[in-house]
């Protein structure tokens, strides 16, 4: 259907469904070319998390080019269904909510919408506690006493009074972003694009200098004392490396809707993923792997790392950068999908700053600081977590455009109350019957993983499927839609 046609069938649509955020984008209005993508997933992969992901491999035991290795692989796999699903965006211009309406019906597309919308409000709050601890960092050099403001949060909280307040103190300011609107944030990206880079290469030649060469810092060897402990360690690593962006390869549409073609999308993205992300990698692995002959212990968080300088102008120069790129980052990648995945719930209610607000007041909620405390919590609790959940939509949503649609949408039922895209009451049960039966496997290993049932409990293979996620959650869903679907879809 042309956007033409589209436009005069707007007043048949359901205001439930409809609104101008969620409107499929006019392929006369879609400009973005390959570099676009490319300046897109380079500003994604330069930030703190990135850096973290690849010093907690090196925390965990892995030596420089095992861990490297690892997120390059990784991020390798994870762009295949990022290009893929990427596919309906730039074809349909359609953002996901929208899409995932084809395989989950227009009401069952909530569950995607939602699922994705929580996970990417997690990273919200780990960013948004990032960039507070940078400035609380910087506030403790020039003002001793914040530290030692009295305790108000219970211990179990795990949380000082002084990295609270910096903490909610930036969490205002990203809520005053939402409030001025996404436009408000390109002169951040550009300054992040500009200065970050600069700022990561600053580190990596002091942690060479330091570390007397790159000669001592590489050659540190791996911890594992024999292959069966390293490869006990690489699987649930590479899930998690996987998970890193298990959110964008769902809501990709998100972005290409703007493509000016399907060459610009794929082509943007299958230089710039894998290359900024494992390059970017590489000075996290490098400096952490320094730190370990700098002072004796391996520091995988560079805030902790920049608390260490003595230099007041220098550490403050840095943590304001670290917080501005934040929350060039922030905006960018953990506001505007959930916000469209929570204007999926109400259109005609929620639009995109309302559903910033929503996605900052979660943030707030998920205790961000107890995530990332240490390396087996980010990798095996967060990122393997939240990947089990959405490797199931991912298999169900490309299994149902490639297999069974054969890439054709018709765009005006995705608006449509009662349409193709109806199936029982809004609801297409097969695709939540998947979803079920992909997530079900990796729940005896969760619940093992976070204490709530002894590793006897359960059978051993059963529990180690855990590590593998993504990718069990991925088949076993895409796998039970396709063969159920084309029961009831053929008939």
């Amino acid at each position: 259907m042309t956007n033409e046609n589209l436009k005069s069938s707007e007043e048949n649509f359901s205001p439930s469904l409809y609104s101008e955020d969620l409107a499929a984008v006019p392929a006369s209005e879609r400009s973005w070319g390959a570099w676009n993508y490319a300046a897109l997933w380079i500003s994604m992969s330069l930030c703190i998390p990135t850096y973290m992901l690849a010093s907690s491999l090196i925390e965990g035991g892995m030596n420089w080019w095992q861990a490297i290795l690892t997120i390059f692989i990784g991020n390798s796999v994870v762009l295949i269904p990022m290009v893929l699903n990427g596919h309906a965006g730039a074809k349909y211009g359609i953002p996901f909510p929208v899409f995932a309406r084809v395989s989950f019906g227009v009401k069952g597309a909530n569950i995607p919408a939602i699922l994705r919308a929580i996970v990417a409000c997690g990273w919200f709050g780990i960013q948004t506690w990032i960039g507070g601890y940078a400035v609380f960092l910087m506030l403790k050099l020039w003002v001793p006493s914040i530290e030692k403001i009295p305790q108000i949060f219970p211990t179990s909280f795990g949380l000082q009074t002084g990295p609270a307040i910096t903490f909610f103190f930036f969490w205002l300011v990203n809520m005053f972003v939402v409030y001025l609107g996404v436009e408000s944030i390109k002169k951040l990206l550009v300054f992040k694009a500009f200065f970050l880079p600069i700022a990561a290469l600053a580190l990596l030649f002091w942690a060479i200098l330091a570390g007397n060469g790159l000669g001592p810092i590489l050659s540190q060897p791996s911890q594992f004392k024999s292959s069966a402990a390293f490869w006990h360690f690489f699987f649930p690593a590479l899930t998690g490396m996987v998970g890193f962006w298990a959110t964008l390869s769902l809501n990709i549409p998100d972005f290409t809707r703007y493509a000016k073609s399907q060459r610009a999308q794929m082509l943007g993205q299958a230089i710039a993923l894998p290359a900024s992300m494992t390059l970017f990698s590489f000075i996290g692995v490098v400096v952490t792997s320094a730190t370990l002959i700098i002072y004796g212990e391996t520091i995988w968080d560079p805030l902790v790392l920049a608390g260490k300088f003595e230099n007041k102008i220098l550490v403050s120069i840095a943590m304001i950068a670290v917080a501005i790129s934040t929350l060039a980052t922030n905006i960018a990648a953990n506001i505007v999908s959930p916000a469209n995945d929570f204007a999926n719930l109400s259109p005609s209610k929620i639009n995109f700053k309302t559903g910033g607000y929503i996605t900052g007041l979660i943030g707030l909620f998920i205790f961000p600081w107890k995530l990332i405390s240490d390396p087996t919590g980010y990798i095996f609790t967060w990122l393997i977590a939240y990947s089990s959940l959405l490797g199931p939509i991912g298999g169900i949503m490309i299994a149902d455009y490639y297999f069974i649609r054969k890439q054709n949408i018709d765009v005006k039922n995705l608006y449509q109350l009662k349409g193709k895209y109806t199936y029982k009451n809004g609801f297409n049960i097969i695709s939540i019957i998947a979803l079920i039966i992909g997530i079900l496997p990796n729940v005896p290993g969760f619940l093992t993983t976070i204490g709530i049932i002894g590793k006897d409990a359960v059978w051993h293979w059963l529990s180690q499927l855990y590590n593998y996620a993504w990718f069990v959650g991925f088949f076993v869903s895409g796998i039970c839609y396709l063969v159920l679907m084309r029961k009831y879809y053929n008939k």
